[in-house]
């Protein structure tokens, strides 16, 4: 398997800039009931810490008559999220927060009749690097230690990560073919769950993104390695990245919202002007900082050129991945 950076141009590594946001004109149009804010992750993943964020700011600021009410969907690499919101009975009242597995679970899963094209953009917030994580009490500290730890185990050392054939499974997979790794892989329904499993060493490493492991970071149960992003980020600048180690790759997860199919040209408008704001704001601006986000911002046009960017890259990536 070999992957370079033409499969992944597009996928939020090269160019990570962010726009100002056009605000849209909702044209009257209100939610008539609770707003159902469907997460394709399980509870304490990045995904789910970001919905519930946007929600505590949605609250605070008094942006919506009618509540965002978050529904942790992870089941299937996000599959069990996608069918729901696609069946949605009320497209105007359903929403969802995606991964990058809103581009490879249909690709993977052909049978279950995807296809995010008919979905309806509304606000791409960030996307999110992944680093890779041991214990402390491993007593590993550098790359040439954790190559040498996982190879002396002779295929089995484990990792756990968010579903298979995913964001954290692709990283993964890059990673045990450049440094010629053996390594057992664990799926999860979200990035908590692998953080959690981590911290109490039933697993033996992740590819978690910073803010899923920053709890344990912070209270020192956690060392990181090595990082999936363009360059160093600023909270782990001790960090080097997976390309100075002379590997050609970055990979970012989307952390984006999209409506229903069918949803009306009014509600989407709605939405789009509620999501400008929240990005906008003060709150997830500090957000983005504070968990190592990087700011990426699309409009509705923008974002439908990007989701078929991403699926021809991803095609090519879980195609490669399967050699």
């Amino acid at each position: 398997m070999k992957i370079t950076k033409r499969f992944l141009l597009g996928i939020a590594g090269a160019t990570l800039f962010a726009t100002a946001p056009i605000s849209a004109v909702a044209d009257g149009w209100q939610p008539r009931k609770p707003i159902d804010f469907v997460i394709m992750a399980g509870a304490g993943g990045g995904a789910d810490q970001i919905a519930r964020f946007i929600q505590s700011v949605a609250e605070k600021q008094d942006l919506t008559n009618r509540p965002l009410v978050p529904n942790n969907k992870g089941g299937g690499s996000g599959a069990e999220a996608l069918i729901h919101v696609s069946n949605a009975s009320d497209p105007d009242h359903t929403i969802l927060v995606t991964l990058n597995s809103f581009f490879t679970t249909p690709l993977r899963q052909e049978n279950l009749g995807i296809d995010i094209r008919t979905f309806t953009p509304v606000a791409m917030m960030g996307v999110d690097p992944f680093v890779l994580w041991v214990h402390k009490d491993s007593g590993i500290t550098t790359m040439d230690e954790y190559v040498s730890t996982v190879k002396d185990m002779g295929g089995e050392y484990v990792m756990g990560g968010t579903g298979a054939g995913q964001e954290d499974s692709i990283v993964i997979a890059y990673m045990s073919d450049a440094y010629d790794l053996d390594i057992k892989y664990i799926p999860y329904d979200g990035g908590g769950a692998v953080a959690k499993d981590l911290a109490g060493q039933q697993i033996m490493a992740s590819v978690n993104n910073p803010a899923e492991a920053k709890g344990f970071y912070e209270a020192g149960d956690f060392v990181p390695l090595l990082a999936f992003s363009d360059e160093r980020m600023p909270a782990y600048p001790d960090v080097p990245t997976i390309k100075e180690m002379g590997h050609d790759f970055s990979y970012y997860n989307q952390r984006a919202v999209v409506g229903a199919p069918g949803m009306s040209d009014e509600a989407a408008a709605y939405y789009q002007n509620l999501f400008t704001t929240i990005y906008e704001s003060d709150e997830w601006q500090n957000y983005l900082k504070a968990e190592s986000l990087s700011p990426l911002w699309m409009d509705a046009d923008a974002q439908r050129d990007y989701w078929g960017l991403q699926v021809e890259n991803h095609k090519k990536l879980l195609a490669t991945l399967s050699e």
